[in-house]
């Protein structure tokens, strides 16, 4: 998950909300189209609420549907139809009527080609100020906060700064095996050198709290993930860009969960809102702070 800030000057009702996104509702590509994206029902229902409201927290969910049309394809279409055209005419075709001849023909194979459909779920809450996006990459954060942006007027985010650097806070830990309190390293990191080598050096299920690992650091390589724990109750590996990824709550938290008579969705956002809301800001703590922007 990648964490945002969402400025002081924005507010909306659900109702409002609503009817904002409405706006920008997910439709499947057209028989032509390469992509579509759009909000869909976060709790799955069709025609359901675009945003749901669980004790006061917002979630979203975007949808993304793609066309998968390799370019290998395109282009040998068009050496066939470039051959063809020579042979029957005796000329080459130039650039500009080669591109235009992979166009009508990448129009003539869309509708053949299989979509996918990816979906990434937000969570805003407005109390904190947090903005959430479940995604796995800062390109797929960005289509979400780029639509969020044009959905919701007078939105404004901006991405968590902290005054120390993951990369340094993961190496003075495992130089000093030392961590706040609240947190405990676990048994998965990184490291890559810094120099022209970009060496490498993974540890997977790997006890961290050995000579090894010190030197390492010490030499020069920087953590670029670590797996930690926090309070006993979240478990979740720390990248170099302040990324929370194989975010998981332990035993302790599941067995507090009770299942009502609905599909379980309000029950899974009261618990993984719930424990966030308490472990962002020890990790911004953790991290020195949070930098304020200029």
């Amino acid at each position: 998950m990648i964490v945002y800030r969402v400025g002081p000057d924005w507010s909306a009702s659900v109702a409002q909300i609503e009817a904002s996104l409405d706006g920008a509702r997910f439709v499947e590509c057209g028989a032509t189209q390469e992509k579509s994206i759009g909000w869909c029902e976060p709790r799955g229902e069709a025609h359901g609420p675009l945003v749901e409201s669980v004790g006061g927290q917002l979630i979203f969910k975007l949808m993304i549907e793609t066309r998968a049309l390799p370019g290998s394809v395109v282009t040998r279409k068009a050496k066939e139809r470039v051959a063809q055209i020579e042979a029957s005419t005796g000329r080459k075709p130039g650039k500009k009527e080669i591109r235009d001849l992979k166009d009508d023909i990448k129009l003539e194979l869309l509708p053949q080609a299989f979509t996918k459909q990816a979906s990434t779920g937000v969570w805003i809450d407005p109390e904190a100020r947090w903005l959430v996006i479940d995604a796995s990459s800062q390109t797929r954060a960005d289509e979400v906060v780029t639509m969020l942006v044009k959905s919701l007027n007078g939105l404004a985010v901006a991405l968590l700064n902290t005054k120390v650097s993951p990369t340094a806070a993961m190496s003075e830990w495992l130089v000093s095996q030392e961590t706040p309190a609240g947190f405990s390293v676990d048994r998965e990191c990184e490291l890559k050198a810094a120099d022209e080598s970009k060496a490498v050096v993974r540890y997977a299920r790997h006890p961290l709290d050995n000579e090894e690992v010190r030197q390492h650091v010490q030499a020069g390589k920087l953590p670029t993930r670590l797996a930690l724990t926090w309070d006993s109750r979240v478990s979740f590996v720390l990248t170099e860009g302040l990324q929370v990824k194989k975010l998981a709550f332990l035993d302790v938290v599941m067995d507090g969960a009770s299942t009502g008579k609905d599909d379980g969705f309000d029950a899974n956002v009261a618990i993984a809102t719930g424990e966030l809301r308490k472990l962002l800001p020890d990790l911004i703590e953790a991290l020195g702070g949070e930098m304020q922007a200029a």
